[in-house]
């Protein structure tokens, strides 16, 4: 018995990005564009006809924008929302607004460049849709305390200045769907002193400096855009650089990043398999490895290597996820210590870093 197709609903106010969209979704076997819509009236009415599994949604058109669409959406009639947007960095927050009121994901509009550009942009629209219609429609609600024995003065060890050389733990993270509201999460609930934080949010250029800028103004560390040769701090994330892989580093006893181009690494750029590959070769046992939600198994192989290391290694539960897939990979791999929800890794990964 033939599997059911994804279908699609398209709503942009552009013909061209419409027809656009429609032919890339369409070269997927596993999709069917059931319906396209010029703004979000004639998009209820569509829905009205036939419910889709996924729709796609653009930020700026007339009559309604697509936030306010979504508000309402999400309210009355619930269905898996990917923003596809041509935004640039200063519009941004619109967008992460758009993944509070209940949106999975965040693409931007493919556009014409390379065979290689168009077959990249190609993969990463049909992963998103999948993903999404993969998803659990739950808003995550963020913890804002931490317990007082879980705050990393009363945990972590003072090291000897001979001991920094060979102990410091660097904490390695990667996400995907459902993933920008996690880390939100988790991040706000760390201290200031939390060991070094390296992060992989699979998410578009432009948007990762805008969504780093926003986590700093919400956490205790301080969060920014990884650059090449950023030394990993305590009390600092960095942010893995949309459409650029991200590398752990070491040089004697400092831990820096390294920002590289390169193909897409299980369909991603960046891939959270190539930092916990490197987090296991220049950190291994100092490191404490953690997979949030998302579809695919981007990170299971590279969270194996970093056990297999020494690493102590963290899954989020499939019931606070919002699409169990790379944690489940990573634990079908046997590659995790520890399975746990969401509001408890904060906690864990100070236990961890002692």
């Amino acid at each position: 018995m033939a599997i059911p197709k994804i279908r699609v609903l398209i709503v942009d106010d552009s013909a061209v990005v419409r027809q656009t969209l429609r032919d890339v979704l369409s070269s997927d076997p596993e999709i069917e564009v059931i319906a396209t819509a010029g703004d979000p009236f004639v998009a209820a009415e569509r829905i009205s006809e036939q419910v889709p599994d996924v729709i796609t949604l653009d930020i700026e058109m007339p009559r309604m924008d697509g936030l306010t669409f979504l508000k309402k959406l999400m309210s009355q009639h619930p269905i898996p929302v990917v923003i596809c947007s041509s935004l640039a960095e200063e519009g941004a927050q619109s967008t992460f607004k758009a993944l509070e009121y209940g949106a999975v994901e965040i693409i931007t509009k493919p556009r014409l460049g390379t065979k290689q550009f168009i077959e990249d942009s190609r993969i990463v629209l049909c992963e998103a849709v999948k993903a999404a219609a993969a998803s659990k429609l739950r808003v995550l609600r963020p913890s804002h305390t931490v317990e007082p024995k879980l705050t990393a003065d009363a945990i972590l060890s003072q090291a000897t200045h001979a001991m920094a050389e060979t102990t410091e733990k660097v904490v390695v993270i990667g996400a995907s769907t459902g993933g920008t509201e996690a880390l939100k999460t988790l991040l706000e609930t760390l201290p200031a002193d939390t060991p070094g934080i390296i992060i992989v949010q699979h998410m578009p250029e432009l948007f990762t400096r805008a969504f780093a800028n926003r986590l700093d103004g919400l956490c205790n560390i301080t969060v920014k855009e990884a650059e090449s040769n950023d030394t990993v701090l305590r009390g600092r994330a960095l942010i893995a650089p949309g459409n650029h892989h991200l590398l752990l580093k070491r040089s004697g006893a400092r831990y820096y990043v390294e920002i590289k181009e390169g193909p897409l690494v299980c369909r991603h750029r960046p891939s959270v398999d190539v930092l916990f590959r490197s987090a296991a070769r220049y950190a291994g046992r100092n490191v404490v490895g953690v997979i949030l939600t998302g579809m695919g198994d981007d990170g299971a192989r590279g969270m194996l290597e970093m056990k297999q290391a020494g690493a102590i290694t963290i899954a989020q539960d499939e019931a606070t996820c919002i699409v169990f897939g790379m944690p489940k990979e990573a634990i079908k791999l046997n590659g995790v210590d520890k399975v746990m929800p969401l509001q408890s890794i904060a906690g864990a990964i100070l236990t961890c870093a002692r």
